[in-house]
């Protein structure tokens, strides 16, 4: 694997993750487990572990962890880790446009600084 296959792997694994935590918010938000958090039902465990929602969350998480353990294997960490951190702005824009999150200047300044700091991090020097 050549050095750009495993940066496109290493935002692959980030865009998994992302999709992981929009996974997991959508099966916790169900009404039937909703209710059970508010309240205060010990069955809140049993209803999570029978999502598919939250099985597909936790699956892409696995995926991600195992596919992630190659991009280790041919970049220096301190050139992969950096990328993870788009997975902020990934889910912050799937919070957004997929769930319907409230959208504010602060949400989207914050936004900007993870991807300047990607960026700056990302300078060869």
């Amino acid at each position: 694997m050549n050095h750009m296959m495993a940066l496109a792997l290493a935002l692959f694994c980030v865009c998994m993750t992302a999709l992981a935590q929009v996974l997991l918010k959508m099966g916790m938000s169900s009404p039937d487990i909703q209710h059970a958090m508010n309240n205060g039902v010990k069955s809140v465990y049993w209803l999570a572990l029978t999502s598919p929602l939250i099985w597909g969350g936790m699956l892409c998480f696995g995926a991600s962890a195992g596919l992630w353990l190659l991009v280790l294997g041919k970049l220096e960490v301190s050139a992969a880790y950096p990328l993870t951190s788009l997975g902020l702005v990934l889910t912050t824009l799937a919070g957004i446009l997929l769930l319907g999150e409230s959208v504010s200047v602060y949400k989207l300044s914050g936004t900007a600084l993870i991807i300047a700091g990607v960026l700056v991090l990302s300078i060869k020097s």
